[in-house]
């Protein structure tokens, strides 16, 4: 039997645009029913054609992503973010200047400034794994929590800074602490980038300086869709925060295309 095409259902389906895929689907009418004086109900309804059902069914077809993932079905939340990550792309506008103020900025060392003390959040990678940290070894390793060990997931804190100089391929840039004095942080060895916990006062942090070591502290968050982010280091680019498929494995810096998992979720 030969592949059906949806858009075989539909008249001049060469024409079919978002502008006639929205306008099906979300084609709403509603009906009023008066309760008292000046108060209404208004029940909205889609209605199901075939039509309608042709159209959803070449959206899907037009996600870039499966609705599958490692050969189980996607989670509400999974679904949602890879719909939206078809839809949604994030863009940062990269501001103009003179060629002299461009020319000037090209020489000049950015500076970081915090803007703000920071978000609480916890981070899941794609097995829903939380990130804890060990006692013994002072190290963040991934882990599938349950039952009353809830308790164990560490709560980052992310800070948010801003540079006076933006490239195009960068983005939201923050600090992911642990404690109040304690950050992840990067280093070089072997050629091979190396996620680290390091001490280091607030204070210092305040102001980070491309011109020293401390950028080694700051991430470039990119964020897919509504929930999928990812973590690149600021100091050395290309090399991300990941996790491994393996249970209780550490935390590590990896590039892209590594066999581990580059995205997680901040509830």
């Amino acid at each position: 039997m030969c592949d059906f095409d949806p858009s075989q259902a539909l008249d001049d389906s060469c024409e079919v645009d978002a502008t006639g895929f929205e306008s099906s689907c979300f084609n709403m009418t509603d009906e009023i029913f008066k309760l008292d004086e000046g108060l209404d109900v208004v029940v909205s309804h889609n209605p199901r054609t075939l039509r309608s059902v042709a159209y959803l069914l070449l959206g899907v077809n037009r996600m870039q992503k499966s609705l599958t993932q490692c050969g189980r079905e996607l989670s509400d939340d999974e679904l949602c973010c890879a719909i939206m990550d078809s839809l949604v792309t994030e863009t940062v506008v990269e501001r103009t200047a003179s060629s002299a103020t461009t020319s000037a900025s090209a020489e000049a060392k950015r500076v970081y400034e915090r803007v703000n003390s920071g978000n609480q959040c916890t981070l899941l990678d794609l097995y829903r794994k939380h990130i804890v940290l060990t006692s013994e070894e002072c190290q963040l390793l991934a882990v599938t929590l349950k039952g009353g060990n809830c308790e164990r997931k560490v709560n980052f804190k992310l800070a948010r800074y801003i540079s006076s100089i933006i490239k195009p391929d960068e983005s939201l840039t923050v600090l992911l602490s642990l404690k109040s004095n304690l950050h992840i942080s990067c280093s070089m060895k072997d050629d091979k980038a190396v996620l680290t916990l390091e001490e280091c006062s607030k204070e210092d942090l305040k102001s980070i300086s491309e011109d020293g070591d401390m950028d080694r502290f700051l991430f470039f968050k990119r964020t897919k869709g509504m929930c999928e982010n990812m973590f690149e280091s600021v100091k050395y680019r290309g090399w991300f925060i990941s996790t491994s498929d393996a249970e209780n494995q550490p935390v590590e810096l990896c590039k892209v295309d590594a066999k581990r998992h580059l995205t997680f979720r901040m509830d």
